[in-house]
């Protein structure tokens, strides 16, 4: 029974180091209903030897170049806020990343949403919301 209960601990903890490993396109999530209500999309990866500080400066640098405006970079908080508005409408997207010291690196995390009746593609999002994730590697 021990030794059952010992490996079910290994494979959970296993388990957990293994999705936080996973690169930023498997943590990749959509919520909402396009059309209907607002769409958030989230991912996130782990960065092993990045310090925080040094990542939040790269992570604003990528997402100025994807072309986002008014961002604004929180370093106590290890956070940036940024907006774009490429519909016409005068409605922004909105940017929020997250980087946090984990370990001997840092975890950051990215979520992006769009209003009720804006509308992108799932693929769009991920390629451009994981660029600037990785951005915080160098």
């Amino acid at each position: 029974m021990l030794k059952h209960t010992l490996l079910a601990s290994i494979f959970t903890l296993t388990g957990i180091s293994l999705a936080q490993a996973q690169t930023c396109e498997k943590n990749f999530k959509v919520s909402g209903i396009p059309l209907v209500t607002a769409v958030s999309y989230k991912s996130s990866q782990s960065f092993p030897k990045v310090k925080q500080a040094e990542a939040l400066k790269r992570l604003a640098q990528a997402v100025a170049a994807e072309g986002f405006s008014g961002i604004t970079v929180d370093k106590n908080l290890g956070a940036i806020d940024a907006h774009q508005e490429t519909s016409g409408s005068g409605r922004p997207q909105t940017l929020r990343v997250v980087a946090r010291s984990q370990g001997g690196g840092t975890l950051v995390n990215a979520v992006f949403n769009i209003q009720p009746g804006q509308v992108t593609t799932n693929e769009v999002v991920r390629s451009g919301i994981c660029t600037i994730i990785r951005a915080a590697a160098g």
